[in-house]
């Protein structure tokens, strides 16, 4: 490929903001809207003084259990980044609810048999928010399918089966997803006007805080004050501009039709578009997003159209982020004129990936994110965004305790 398809000028992504912009306040509004908005029925405190909870991460790939202990604010997690578990058999095609269940409670055994403790449950796929704190599956991504799980509360299942299991006494469970535990964990650093958790990983999503009166959709009976996350399950987002690759990775996907943002962005299909720019490439084994960075900063071990195919999937990649972060931000600044510092909470390999002789991924977001706000006169915003680890266990602990 001599020329680069994937090149993105800067009035494409300002047009790309704008269109995201208007696709999250569709998404406030209705119901089922391409960007979904689901409000989270859970006010998260703004510190935790004292108290402890078991918190389960369900991501991708991986499923973790810990202990987090919160001691005059301060978080400690037992043991230190949770009892973790490969779980890809979950994309296996027979696999089913109870095998996921009895997975889950497996790894829980290790905890402290004497221990009453709520549950927080850190669920990375879209979901309904209960106003009890539960959830319910609307669908799952990431190239699972555990059908009779669809339509039904995700947390009651798992507590009903693990107190029948006798593992421990849980005295309650709250469920949300890590783009929203990643939001709940900015608010350890005070004094911002506006928080976003950010996941570019396996998938890709965002979430905020927006006040109640822009959120024409919010259940009547939600008795929360002020401000409601949100979970913008943006990765289904359909930006304008992708390209007749995009669309042949689409078209030999699981999820046909769906997910286009995140099909361009995440890290679970930038290989296949790699692969799809190059047919006759075979690796070994999967190649993914983690391949691909190898490329790139290995150069003179392959060929020097694939290194540059590598970098200008990266660089788009980061640069759809940053249209759809300005987006949110121009959100933001219409409910609230005088928001000027925001915590931007940043999860996942992606985002946080290196790249040895250039811009690591997480420097071409932010850049190209700065320059998209002084074309919106925003440049007077500030964002800052460091990493930081087990984010989601924390997130989730606070959602726990709240």
């Amino acid at each position: 490929m001599k020329k680069n398809i994937f090149n993105l000028e800067r009035s494409q992504l300002k047009e790309i903001a704008t269109s995201f912009l208007k696709k999250i306040e569709e998404g406030l509004s209705k119901q089922n809207s391409e960007i979904q908005c689901i409000p989270t029925y859970i006010e998260p405190k703004s510190s935790i003084d004292n108290g402890k909870a078991l918190v389960l991460d369900l991501g991708g790939t991986n499923y973790r259990a810990a202990i987090v202990e919160f001691t005059d604010g301060y978080p400690s997690i037992r043991p230190q980044d949770g009892w973790k578990k490969k779980l890809d058999v979950m994309k296996e095609e027979d696999f089913t609810q109870e095998k996921l269940l009895n997975e889950q409670a497996d790894l829980i055994c290790e905890i402290d048999h004497t221990l009453k403790l709520p549950i927080g449950y850190c669920f990375s796929y879209p979901a309904e928010s209960l106003l009890n704190g539960d959830a319910r599956l609307i669908r799952w991504t990431k190239g699972i399918h555990i059908k009779e799980m669809i339509g039904q509360p995700i947390g009651k299942t798992l507590l009903d089966f693990l107190n029948k299991q006798g593992i421990a006494i849980f005295t309650s469970i709250k469920v949300i997803n890590d783009t929203v535990a990643s939001l709940f964990a900015g608010l350890a650093y005070k004094n911002y006007d506006a928080y976003i958790g950010l996941i570019v990983g396996t998938g890709t999503n965002m979430a905020t805080f927006i006040p109640r009166e822009h959120i024409p959709k919010l259940d009547k009976n939600y008795e929360g004050k002020g401000f409601a996350p949100v979970n913008l399950e943006s990765g289904n987002f359909t930006p304008p501009y992708l390209t007749e690759v995009d669309a042949m990775v689409d078209e030999l996907s699981d999820s046909k039709g769906r997910q286009l943002f995140e099909k361009a962005v995440s890290g679970l299909y930038l290989g296949e578009i790699f692969k799809a720019v190059f047919p006759d490439y075979n690796p070994m084994e999967e190649f993914n997003a983690r391949d691909l960075n190898q490329m790139v900063n290995n150069p003179d071990l392959y060929r020097c159209e694939y290194v540059d195919v590598a970098n200008w999937i990266f660089k788009r990649s980061a640069q759809l982020v940053a249209s759809s972060l300005a987006g949110l931000i121009l959100v933001i600044h219409k409910c609230n004129p005088a928001a000027q510092k925001i915590y931007l909470t940043a999860e996942g390999s992606v985002f946080w990936s290196k790249i040895e002789n250039g811009k690591h991924y997480s420097r071409m977001v932010l850049e190209e994110l700065h320059g998209l706000l002084e074309e919106f006169d925003l440049s007077h915003i500030k964002i800052d965004v460091e990493e930081k680890k087990n984010i989601n266990l924390i997130g989730t602990a606070i959602a726990a305790l709240s």
